[in-house]
């Protein structure tokens, strides 16, 4: 089941990457990003997933026309973000959810690149990701306690720590 996806970016710049790098302390931040902060809010059967980052070389989102060798939409790294999805099972505790062909559902998003002035050693924002048009398996007997795993990945392919979301319920 193809799933449509909608990517929204908020990026929270500090006064740093205006102009005004002389009155403030630059922040360094590690090259690899860094998730926190995750959040799920639940819009009917769609779902908003959100949280903060750093990247200290400044290098997260892929231009649309970088789609050739590893960035090939066959790829693994053609996507940047990644949403495992994971239900709560009573006996066995968090499984993978599943799709209709019994594989493992990750919802897969490649943002584009994030705008910085040419001496930004680093970048901090946050991300909000759309999970539509639904964010869980109805058919499944355990969706109604769900969590998600969140990957980040910037363009020198430096993967985020894995970050998982707070227990959902729905109903």
């Amino acid at each position: 089941m193809k799933l449509k996806t909608k990517i929204s970016l908020f990026l929270l710049l500090g006064l740093i990457l205006f102009g005004l790098q002389g009155c403030f302390k630059s922040e360094n931040y590690p090259l690899e990003p860094i998730i926190s902060n995750p959040q799920v809010t639940l819009l009917g059967d769609s779902a908003r997933v959100s949280f903060d980052f750093t990247d200290g070389d400044a290098d997260l989102g892929l231009p649309e026309g970088d789609t050739i060798g590893i960035f090939a939409p066959d790829s693994f790294y053609y996507n940047n973000i990644y949403l495992s999805y994971y239900e709560k099972d009573d006996v066995l505790g968090w499984v993978p959810g599943e799709d209709l062909e019994g594989d493992p559902v990750k919802f897969k998003y490649r943002i584009k690149p994030i705008e910085v002035s040419d001496n930004t050693e680093g970048i901090k924002g946050r991300i909000d990701v759309m999970v539509e048009p639904t964010y869980k398996n109805n058919l499944s007997p355990n969706s109604d306690t769900i969590k998600f795993e969140i990957l980040l990945i910037d363009k020198a392919l430096n993967h985020s720590n894995l970050l998982e979301t707070e227990e959902v319920i729905s109903l």
